[in-house]
């Protein structure tokens, strides 16, 4: 763990390297990988000048330090705004206007020390799983360039990956935090639904399905994240409790296939029996839960999924005064699908979505949290999730087929998260992924550090900044 973004910090505080000289290493690289796609803005003249301002925080009070004073790290191009820097969502249907103010999580995580010095990649509108803008180039995994990094937080997992950064900013509404995570061996949570602000304008709340967070390289960098960025989230939900995790053993519901219609690799079904195992070495308690039990919600959860984003958008789009011509075809589907979805059908959608919960509920009742597949097969090559059409239930099936449990913590609110647990015979990651009950997000964390502990995976590009 010493290429992570709390190494780099331990260096910046102990005057090894300073927050400039980081900084410059981050552009740097980020300039010399720039055929990665991973970055769709970038502001070195900002960046270098957040650096300057930790650099100045860090003499005032050198006795208490921000965790990560002087990282450099990236923005989102979607979701919560970062003051100066223009969100465009990937698409020609907005300006690059830079916002004038921060969202709540992008003021307590730069109050963490981030220093942010540009915008990821995403696909147009968050609207897939590989990072392949309207406008822009494609984000390629570091890993094998022919192929996707995931998405639509692809340009953060990559850029974390490459070693550009240790850390950046993500959203995850439909898997968008942890299947980039997975596909590039990295660390990332989708948070209980109100442990995690979204104000103050709300742009990404869409109904309280989305989450926003960071990618990150190890789980101490996430476990400090989440604690400088969570509660007191100021609605629209309560505040969960987030619950410190128990000494004793937990009960660990192992899912080892995603029924016949979705085959599993049997090499990421390896690394989620090899999971299981070390955890039961370490005392847990081991279930087996058959994908019928989570075969209804899966499902309710891919539709309920496409509606709410679906009249997300198509309110978007005629609030802000958009012009949908100008999106791909399939955002412009989208955006239909919005605005023919009439009120008695969003209100089932949203009835579908609470039974979801519901059924979380009552499997939690019989285990503490469940050990999963994150993906069903390696990550995709670029171009296989198109846009040249528009069947959006095909893109919402497509995504699906992939990661067939990422929806399911979005819809339900409960928490998720996703970690590297080896590598494949072509050195691509096997991710795991670990859910729990609402507030159990720390439960998470526990078991990701004892899985990590292991050492079944390294990354492979050195971070800048400490490569030398």
């Amino acid at each position: 763990m010493g290429d992570d973004a709390t190494a780099l910090a331990e260096a910046i505080r102990q005057g090894r390297l300073s927050a400039s000289a980081a900084m410059r290493a981050a552009i740097e690289d980020a300039e010399r990988r720039s055929s990665l796609g991973a970055i769709a803005y970038l502001d070195p003249a900002r960046g270098l000048a957040e650096a300057e301002d930790a650099e100045a925080r860090l003499r005032g009070d050198p006795a208490a330090p921000a965790p990560f004073a002087g990282v450099p790290s990236l923005a989102k191009d979607l979701g919560g705004p970062f003051s100066g820097f223009p969100v465009a969502a990937g698409s020609a249907m907005l300006a690059r206007a830079p916002s004038s103010a921060d969202s709540d999580l992008a003021t307590r995580l730069r109050a963490a020390g981030l220093c942010v010095f540009g915008l990821t990649t995403v696909p147009e509108m968050g609207l897939s799983l590989s990072s392949e803008p309207a406008v822009g180039a494609p984000c390629r995994n570091p890993l094998d360039e022919t192929l996707t990094p995931g998405g639509s937080s692809g340009g953060a997992a990559a850029a974390v990956c490459a070693g550009i950064v240790a850390i950046a900013h993500a959203t995850d509404a439909g898997g968008s935090i942890r299947v980039p995570a997975a596909c590039c061996g990295l660390v990332g949570l989708k948070a209980s639904r109100g442990a995690l602000p979204a104000g103050p304008l709300f742009s990404n709340h869409l109904g309280g399905i989305a989450s926003e967070l960071a990618i990150c390289r190890s789980v101490r960098d996430l476990a400090t994240i989440f604690d400088s960025a969570r509660g007191g989230s100021r609605g629209p939900f309560a505040d969960p409790l987030v619950e410190q995790p128990a000494e004793c053993p937990m009960r660990i519901g192992l899912v080892t296939d995603f029924g016949s219609r979705t085959p599993l690799d049997p090499e990421r079904a390896g690394a989620v029996e090899a999971a299981a195992r070390a955890l039961e070495a370490r005392g847990h308690r081991i279930a087996p839960i058959g994908w019928s039990r989570l075969e209804a919600a899966v499902a309710q959860s891919g539709r309920a999924f496409a509606d709410i984003v679906a009249v997300n958008l198509a309110q978007f789009v005629e609030v802000a005064a958009l012009d949908p011509d100008v999106a791909q075809r399939l955002t412009r589907a989208f955006i239909a699908r919005g605005r023919s979805l009439s009120g008695t059908q969003l209100w089932s959608t949203l009835d579908a979505s609470v039974r979801v919960a519901r059924a979380m509920w009552d499997l939690f009742e019989e285990v503490d949290c469940l050990l999963t597949p994150m993906l069903a097969q390696a990550p995709l090559p670029l171009g296989a999730f198109p846009f040249d059409h528009d069947d959006t239930d095909l893109q919402i099936d497509r995504m699906t087929a992939f990661a067939p449990l990422a929806a399911l913590a979005n819809i339900s609110g409960v928490p998720a998260l996703t970690l590297p647990f080896g590598a494949d015979e072509k050195g691509l990651p096997l991710p795991v992924q670990l859910l729990a009950p609402m507030g159990r997000d720390l439960h998470l964390i526990a078991l990701a550090r004892a899985l990590e502990a292991e050492g079944r995976w390294r990354h492979r590009f050195p971070l800048a900044g400490l490569a030398a």
